[in-house]
């Protein structure tokens, strides 16, 4: 699956058995995101049963995309049970980045 920008810039990319499915967001492993395309934000948010996020704006071409993707760096270890698997790190997408197969 894929994580792409209107333009077709890919953002992250990896196997659909490799990605993470939390609350109709798909998650992709770190190692498929293009670290190049993300600068992390100063935006916090707290979720009560999977912990603290850290936002991303994406690079498309030279805008700067606000906070379109997030992570949980180090999510509440009680979550991974109902995940299914520990999710540390794993980034998902929000608006102007659309998953795709």
């Amino acid at each position: 699956m894929k994580a792409v920008l209107s333009d077709g810039t890919v953002v992250a990319e990896a196997p659909k058995d490799e990605l993470i499915s939390i609350e109709g967001n798909w998650y992709f492993p770190p190692a498929s995101v293009n670290d190049e395309l993300f600068e992390e934000s100063p935006t916090q948010y707290h979720c009560p049963w999977k912990g603290d996020t850290q936002y991303f704006s994406v690079k498309d071409g030279e805008t700067l995309l606000q906070d379109r993707a997030w992570s949980y760096p180090t999510p509440i270890p009680a979550s991974f049970d109902r995940v299914g698997k520990d999710y540390s790190g794993y980034v998902a997408f929000w608006k102007d980045v659309q998953v795709v197969e």
